[in-house]
């Protein structure tokens, strides 16, 4: 197994927990929030597909998904075009509201970029310096594995904040 297979598995285990908490549900209980100060699924689905179109296209050098396929445009939010939820306060939150079909098809559409990105990188690829912000600097390697963890956390979020939505409905 190589680095890319480890990488394409991870994300693989992203979209599966993605699905899993938005399908089926309407754009009502994906906005639901659990208590006023709490992040909906349609934001944490959101911003986890940001955060990853984001960095994994700034590493890659495309365009993002977000911008390049007109995912802006469709979700019609009256927010920034930049904007990736890092930072949100309560009122951004509530903002963030969308079917299931645009968020997963939202989701897959950034899924299938870095997958092809992904897929295309050897051992020694990981090990370019992407960001010098930081010390040490930060790796292609770390910034995946951030990208994976980010998202992880976020789909489990949404996954749990589905559980309590089905057990009080």
């Amino acid at each position: 197994m190589t680095s890319a297979d480890v990488l394409t598995d991870a994300f693989e285990r992203i979209r599966e927990v993605v699905h899993e908490a938005v399908d089926g549900l309407g754009e009502d209980e994906l906005a639901h929030r659990i208590d006023k100060g709490a992040n909906s699924i349609a934001w944490l689905i959101w911003h986890l597909t940001r955060v990853q179109d984001d960095h994994v296209s700034e590493v890659a050098d495309v365009e993002q998904v977000w911008t390049a396929r007109r995912w802006y445009d469709r979700f019609g939010l009256s927010i920034d075009a930049r904007a990736t939820g890092y930072g949100d306060r309560s009122v951004d939150v509530a903002v963030i509201r969308a079917p299931a079909e645009l968020l997963v098809g939202y989701y897959d559409a950034v899924h299938e970029q870095t997958l092809r990105f992904v897929r295309k990188l050897g051992d020694s690829d990981l090990e370019r310096i992407v960001d010098i912000r930081w010390d040490p600097p930060v790796t292609l390697g770390v910034r995946l594995v951030s990208v994976i963890s980010d998202d992880l956390q976020h789909a489990g979020q949404a996954a749990f904040v589905r559980g309590v939505i089905e057990r009080t409905t």
